[in-house]
């Protein structure tokens, strides 16, 4: 899980953004792709075996195609999400230690 509720560096706020607009994106696709298995669902059922033929047989595949390759990009998309988190959470982790180094060199100069 991403830091991004304790994020304090404008580094990785455009990952962020990314990731919250990819997130969308993916839930979008995950809809569309079950509402096609549906809609693919009830028409194989409501047409007769022997209806299923032709035109008829090619637009029944073709959802189902449709179907599959959207299921695979709503899975990419999680897969490019959870990159996005690790280097959203990579990011973080070297702002703070950066602040921290930088808090550090600070504080020797003082002492000087």
């Amino acid at each position: 899980m991403t830091k991004t509720n304790s994020l304090s560096t404008d580094t990785a706020k455009p990952l962020v953004k990314a990731l919250q607009q990819n997130g969308t994106v993916k839930e979008t696709v995950k809809q569309s792709a079950d509402e096609l298995l549906v809609i693919n669902a009830v028409l194989k059922h409501g047409i007769p075996d022997d209806a299923q033929t032709g035109d008829v047989a090619q637009a029944l595949e073709k959802t189902e195609a449709i179907e599959e390759k959207i299921q695979t990009s709503a899975e990419d998309l999680a897969s490019v999400n959870k990159l996005l988190e690790n280097e959203i959470d990579e990011r973080i982790d070297l702002e703070r230690e950066l602040l921290a180094t930088r808090t550090a060199l600070a504080r020797e100069k003082a002492k000087r």
